[in-house]
């Protein structure tokens, strides 16, 4: 049985309590979230421990591997921390708001030895394994372009001050657009090059981003289009399409994978799912799960997630300078 503690009991927090409840193999030993009172509602809710210090949990010993769920900028500290004591991570996206802050995490986990998982959910939605599985099976070639969207409400009920700020890792993109990049970069199945963008602030009286539109160009000669935006009223708008050699391919949350040939669009039976949130979180715990204990490779890796917040990192600068910026190389 291997022994969880959730760094992070909160909204997001108790998201991964209900879905780790659903794996064989997982129990949460402990949980830790700054307001005691409400670390203590938490753990009689979900079970384990509370915890006021992450510190303390990590020195729990019943505690084999935590969920870090924080705000972002905690995200290296905290992380550094956890493969120092010997503790495996499933970290919340983003890995860190900059590169260097994912460098550091990336070291400190290869000296420790420990499994790291960065959680970019898309790769565990039901809409985007079934697209994944059409990619693979080469039905309708490479992909050569995409367009990937998020626009959505970015003040939800559970959104902070910290959200608001560039220096803890704020912003619509940072915190939800990034959701769009990931599935875009991962099915594309290529590394990004180069950026251009334009994003600012339009709906919103804060500092970070509500909105940006993004253009990649890819290692191998793909290109593609992110759109992240933050509404202030409005409908939700969460889909992408590829543009592959030989069809088309679009990934809609609402109604799920859909195959374009011929002028035509086949539904692809089974690729939507109620709830798909909790189910995604669901199969990332199981692909957590698999990775400690040696079954199966770490689905997605810090390598990986770098890579994700160095495009950010490239569409800021991009915006900044008025030109197309390379994405940097750990």
């Amino acid at each position: 049985m291997i022994g969880v503690g959730i760094i992070g009991a909160g909204h997001f927090g108790a998201v991964h309590a209900k879905a780790m409840a659903e794996v064989e193999g997982l129990h949460l030993v402990a949980s830790c979230r700054e307001n005691q009172a409400a670390a203590g509602r938490f753990a009689a809710q979900h079970g384990g421990s509370a915890y006021g210090d992450w510190r303390e949990l990590l020195a729990d010993p019943q505690v084999d591997a935590v969920v870090i769920a924080t705000p972002h900028h905690l995200h290296e500290e905290i992380a550094i921390g956890a493969a120092e004591a010997g503790k495996h991570i499933l970290l919340e996206k983003p890995m860190a708001p900059t590169t260097r802050a994912c460098d550091a995490i990336n070291a400190a986990v290869s000296k420790a030895g420990v499994q790291l998982m960065v959680g970019h959910v898309m790769h565990f939605a039901l809409p985007c394994i079934k697209a994944k599985e059409i990619l693979d099976a080469g039905v309708i070639g490479k992909p050569v372009l995409g367009s990937s969207w998020m626009i959505k409400l970015w003040m939800e009920s559970n959104r902070r001050d910290w959200h608001m700020k560039t220096a803890s890792g704020g912003g619509m993109l940072m915190t939800a657009g990034i959701h769009a990049l990931d599935r875009l970069v991962w099915l594309m199945g290529q590394d990004v090059a180069s950026v251009n963008a334009l994003a600012g602030t339009f709906f919103h009286e804060q500092e970070a981003d509500d909105s940006a539109l993004i253009g990649l160009r890819f290692a191998n000669g793909g290109i593609g289009q992110v759109q992240s935006v933050g509404y202030r009223n409005g409908a939700v708008g969460f889909a992408m399409d590829l543009v592959c050699e030989r069809g088309t391919l679009r990934i809609d949350f609402d109604h799920g994978v859909s195959i374009g040939s011929e002028g035509i669009w086949t539904p692809v039976p089974d690729s939507i799912e109620p709830d798909w949130m909790h189910h995604a979180v669901v199969r990332e715990w199981q692909a957590m799960r698999a990775a400690i204990t040696g079954s199966a490779p770490v689905a997605v890796n810090g390598d990986y997630a770098r890579q994700i917040v160095a495009i950010i990192e490239a569409a800021h600068q991009a915006n900044a300078e008025k030109r197309e910026i390379e994405v940097s190389r750990a």
